[in-house]
């Protein structure tokens, strides 16, 4: 059985679209319409009660949350090769890379998109000072992009932290200091637009130029 992606276009689903057409494996795209609020259907809820997307279902196994969907589909295709060994020093490094663009780089960029969700009256305070936070995250990304020795958080090797931090990026795309300023990430940016998973991807959901 296929796995099923639930995803809206350019949502956190993106990043577990485009490691499913690195894979190449088979899956089918469930389209979860945010216009209509269909992430708080009844419906949907029953397979994530966060009522967030994604949501990935893998026969009996249901997970949301981004990265554990991407954990999860990366240790199911090792031959993809894009995670590292288990418990080698790269797989730690990994693991370091794609708990901190979830844990601190995308929570703050969910307080700039959506302020009001937790400043009500204060939104904009709250959307001005999550700006403040992401551009020393993005600087400390930059750092580590100049020092890896390779395109990539890991140097040479590819890995799921890179798609993540691909998706991120995007996201930074129409604020007042976007990822792509820094020399080191618009590198960066630049090579994975060129990989066909992004291409893919990009076209399937429709996402028109420029993505970052």
């Amino acid at each position: 059985m296929p796995y099923q992606l639930y995803y809206y276009p350019a949502n956190a689903s993106l990043a577990p679209h485009i490691l499913l057409e690195e894979i190449g494996c088979e899956y089918e795209l469930v389209l979860v319409d945010r216009t209509v609020n269909a992430h708080k259907s009844e419906a949907y809820l029953r397979l994530n009660p966060a009522g967030l997307i994604p949501a990935l279902v893998d026969g009996d196994i249901v997970l949301s949350e981004t990265a554990a969907i991407m954990l999860h589909l990366a240790d199911k295709h090792p031959d993809a090769a894009l995670i590292p060994t288990l418990q080698s020093a790269e797989r730690a490094q990994c693991y370091r890379w794609l708990i901190y663009l979830t844990n601190t780089l995308q929570a703050d960029l969910i307080h700039y998109f959506y302020p009001d969700r937790i400043g009500g009256e204060f939104a904009t305070e709250v959307e001005h000072r999550a700006t403040e936070r992401i551009i020393p995250m993005l600087d400390i990304l930059k750092t580590q992009l100049a020092t890896s020795g390779g395109p990539y958080l890991l140097g040479t090797m590819y890995t799921i932290a890179d798609i993540f931090l691909f998706m991120m990026c995007r996201w930074t795309r129409d604020m007042p200091n976007p990822a792509r300023n820094r020399p080191e990430l618009a590198r960066f940016l630049d090579t994975m637009a060129k990989r066909s998973a992004v291409i893919r991807t990009h076209e399937q959901e429709r996402l028109e130029l420029p993505w970052y």
